[in-house]
């Protein structure tokens, strides 16, 4: 089985196709992501990251070009084939955290083991353990409002790995932190991504966070290169 989790091929996409204001945001996008591999997405504002993001991430379709995930072709799937995909296989942090405010931490770490269909007890016990490691388990009954902006993003982190995906994109996740409380927060999301072994890929403007990396990749003028 290959360990190729994720695999961009030929990725194209423009904004107003066809129109006078038309944009190229991506031009022949190319990427391959190992299991285990943690890559950083370095790019100036408005150059396209959250675009590729979302494509990788299934949630937005190329105009042309390959979205593979495990080695299956997903761009140009139905709908609710892609959905299946991305439940299963893709976790997803933003730069705010995007908890659902009525909920504690362990209520909003459980809510998409359930949807999954993982019993309860053992999707509470998942959130425990996760939510132990990234050092904010006494924390589990607080709900968003009552926590830290750095704990929430904790919380945030152990949302997105609940399901046990193979595939984490994260897009400035320590973006909206200060210096040090950001250190702190990518220090924890490092160790579950090292412990999970799953495939990362971490867009920041941050240099010296993506030089803890295992390696960047540029995208700039649409084009997706080696930093």
């Amino acid at each position: 089985m290959s360990d190729v989790v994720l695999g961009l091929k030929g990725i194209e996409k423009a904004y107003n196709k066809g129109l006078p204001g038309e944009v190229q945001v991506l031009r022949g996008a190319e990427l391959t992501l190992n299991a285990g591999e943690v890559v950083a997405l370095v790019a100036p504002s408005g150059a396209g990251k959250s675009t590729l993001l979302h494509i990788a991430g299934l949630l937005d379709q190329p105009d042309s070009g390959e979205v593979q995930i495990g080695g299956e072709v997903m761009s140009g799937r139905s709908d609710r084939k892609r959905t299946a995909a991305r439940r299963r296989d893709i976790g997803f942090v933003y730069q705010f955290h995007h908890l659902l405010p009525e909920f504690n931490a362990r209520e909003n770490i459980v809510l998409p083991q359930l949807a999954n269909g993982m019993p309860r007890a053992k999707a509470d016990a998942r959130a425990d353990m996760l939510l132990d490691r990234v050092g904010v388990g006494a924390r589990a009954d607080h709900r968003p409002a009552a926590l830290s902006g750095g704990e929430q993003q904790r919380v945030a982190f152990c949302r997105a790995l609940a399901n046990a995906p193979r595939l984490l994109l994260a897009d400035e996740p320590t973006g909206n932190l200060d210096p040090g409380t950001s250190d702190q927060v990518f220090g924890a999301l490092m160790e579950l991504v090292r412990e999970t072994g799953l495939a990362a890929l971490i867009a920041t403007h941050n240099l010296d966070l993506a030089a803890r990396m295992d390696r960047a990749v540029r995208l700039e003028n649409g084009v997706l290169t080696e930093a």
